[in-house]
C-alpha cells in the first residue's frame, strides 16, 4: 500500500477545534483508497484543551508520532511575557525541531511516497517543507484557508513569515489545496506561475458520526402545543472580529423592543463559544443577555446530536472572511435543520447555503437586514415553512467523498513524479 506522511497539529486528543475533523477523517478513510497514513503531530502538552472522546476514532493500526512541542505563550513566558520571535510564525514553532528529527526517522523506517501538511498551524508547513527537501519526497500543502491577508497577521514580521511560507509552498509543493473557491482564486492571482497546481477540496461531515449521534437517546423535544422558546443554536467558536455578534445583538434588541421576539419565544444558544466574556459584554450593552444561553464544549457526537435536536441553526461569518467557509456548516447541512446565515451574500459561506436551497441570509454587519431576515426566519419556523437543506447538497458534502478526492490528488502526484 502507498504511504503518506501527514503533518498535522490538529489531532486527537486536542479539543475545541473543528479542524481536527479534516485530518482525522482522512486518516480513517484513506486506507480504503490505497493510502496508509503515517501521522506526525505535536505532543499533547502543546494543546490548551484536550479530550479523549475522539482518540478512540483513530484507527488502532495507525502510526502516530508525537514530537516535542510547547506553546510559547503558556510554557515559555517569563512573568507572562515572551519574545515575539519565539511565536513566529505561530506559538507552536518549537514543534518543528523535534518534528523534523522524528519525521526523518519515519522516512527511513517507513519510506513514505509523499508528504502532506495542513494549516492553520503554519509550523506544519515549515516541517513538511524541510522534510520534503531533505528526503526528496513530493509535498502536498493543505492550506485550507488563506494565510497572509491584508491586515492579518497584524504583526509585520509574522505577516512576512506567513508570506514566505506561502511562497515556498507555491514554488515547491506539488499541489496547494484550499477549502473554498474564493481562497483558491485569490492564490491563483497571487502566484500565477502556480495556478495549475492550486486545487479546491472542501470540508465535509462524517456520516458515521451522525449515525452514532442518531443512535443515542434523543433529547426530548417540545411538542407543537408547547410554549417553550425556539432554540437557535450557534455551535462552535465565536471569534470577536471574524464573527462579531454586535450588530446581531443590536438587531435582537430592536426586535425585542418592538415585541417581535421575547425570551419566552426565542433562545439563542452558544455552544463552546470560547470567548464568552466578550460576547456577554456586548449582550449586556444591548440588554439581550436574557435571550442567550452559554453552554460548554461537549463530546463531538453529542454536539452533532444537539444540532439535530434544536429548532434551527445559526451561521456567523464576517465579510472579511468571504474566502472562508466554517467547517461546521457541512455538519449543519447534515443535521437537516433550518439555517439562518449572517454572512455576506457575495462570500463562499453564502454560496454553500444558497446552493443548498437556504435563503435566509443577512450581512453580519447590517442591523437592518438582520432584523428583517431574522423576523421572517422566525415566522417561517413558527409556520413550519422554513426551508431545509436540499438532499443533493447534503449527499455531496460527505467526508468520504473528500477523502476519495484527496486520494486522487495523491495518485496524481505519483503519476507526475
Amino acid at each position: 500500500m502507498k504511504q503518506v506522511l501527514m503533518v498535522a497539529y490538529h489531532f486527537p486528543p486536542l479539543s475545541g477545534s473543528s479542524g481536527i475533523q479534516r485530518t482525522l477523517r482522512f486518516v480513517q478513510q484513506l486506507p480504503a483508497m490505497g493510502w496508509n497514513p503515517l501521522v506526525l503531530t505535536a505532543h499533547q502538552r502543546a494543546y490548551e484543551h484536550i479530550s479523549n472522546d475522539l482518540l478512540k476514532e483513530v484507527p488502532i493500526d495507525t502510526l502516530v508520532v508525537r514530537a516535542q512541542a510547547w506553546d510559547t505563550a503558556r510554557h515559555l513566558n517569563l512573568a507572562g511575557r515572551y519574545l515575539s520571535a519565539m511565536a513566529r510564525p505561530d506559538r507552536w514553532v518549537s514543534w518543528q525541531f523535534d518534528a523534523i528529527r522524528k519525521g526523518m526517522q519515519m522516512v527511513v523506517d517507513h519510506k513514505p511516497d509523499l508528504i502532506w501538511s495542513t494549516y492553520p498551524i503554519a509550523t506544519a508547513h515549515l516541517i513538511a517543507s524541510k522534510l520534503s527537501e531533505k528526503a526528496k519526497i513530493p509535498w502536498v500543502a493543505d492550506f485550507r484557508d488563506p494565510m497572509a491577508q491584508v491586515g492579518y497577521p497584524a504583526d509585520p514580521k509574522t505577516w512576512q513569515s506567513y508570506t514566505d511560507i506561502e511562497g515556498s509552498a507555491a514554488a515547491r509543493a506539488k499541489f496547494c489545496v484550499f477549502t473554498t473557491p474564493g481562497a483558491a482564486s485569490s492564490y491563483a492571482k497571487k502566484f500565477p506561475s502556480a495556478k495549475n497546481k492550486i486545487l479546491v477540496l472542501e470540508n465535509g461531515f462524517d456520516e458515521e458520526s451522525f449515525l452514532a449521534a442518531e443512535a443515542m437517546p434523543r433529547v426530548s423535544k417540545k411538542s407543537q402545543q408547547s410554549k417553550g422558546p425556539i432554540v437557535l443554536l450557534h455551535s462552535g467558536i465565536v471569534y470577536p472580529a471574524e464573527r462579531d455578534p454586535t450588530q446581531f445583538f443590536q438587531a435582537l434588541a430592536n426586535l425585542l423592543t418592538r415585541g417581535v421576539i421575547s425570551k419566552e419565544r426565542l433562545k439563542v444558544r452558544f455552544r463552546a463559544a470560547v470567548h464568552r466574556e466578550a460576547i456577554e459584554n456586548v449582550a449586556k450593552t444591548y440588554k439581550v443577555l436574557d435571550l442567550l444561553e452559554f453552554e460548554p464544549a461537549i463530546p463531538y457526537v453529542e454536539a452533532l446530536q444537539e444540532m439535530m435536536s434544536v429548532d434551527a441553526l445559526l451561521v456567523m461569518q464576517g465579510r472579511g472572511c468571504n474566502a472562508q467557509i466554517p467547517a461546521k456548516i457541512y455538519e449543519y447541512l447534515r443535521a437537516g435543520k433550518p439555517i439562518i446565515g449572517l454572512t455576506d451574500p457575495a462570500g463562499d459561506t453564502a454560496s454553500v447555503l444558497l446552493n443548498a436551497g437556504l435563503t435566509h441570509l443577512a450581512e453580519l454587519d447590517s442591523v437592518t437586514n438582520i432584523e428583517r431576515v431574522l423576523s421572517g426566519f422566525l415566522d417561517s419556523l413558527g409556520k413550519g415553512t422554513a426551508p431545509l437543506p436540499q438532499a443533493s447538497a447534503v449527499k455531496n458534502a460527505t467526508r468520504s467523498s473528500r477523502s476519495r478526492q484527496l486520494a486522487v490528488i495523491f495518485d496524481e502526484v505519483l503519476a507526475l513524479r
